[in-house]
């Protein structure tokens, strides 16, 4: 399954809508995400899971880059 994890990457800050980003993921579960995002000491805001049209039109977007970790 592939999910979308919007974050700041400081979480230390104050979490500001306009400094949120967005990656995709391959995992099984969303516990699985932020486990393999846990080293990296982002302020997760939510993590989505993609599926059917939205996964599609999300493909299509050239700002998809599929992590790997």
């Amino acid at each position: 399954m592939i999910y979308k994890v919007y974050y700041q990457e400081n979480a230390n800050e104050i979490p500001v809508r306009e400094n949120t980003k967005s990656l995709y993921l391959e995992a099984t579960s969303e516990r699985e995400v932020r486990q393999k995002l846990q080293d990296r000491y982002y302020n997760i805001e939510f993590v989505q899971l993609l599926e059917g049209n939205y996964l599609a039109y999300e493909q299509a977007s050239p700002n998809f880059i599929l992590e790997e970790i």
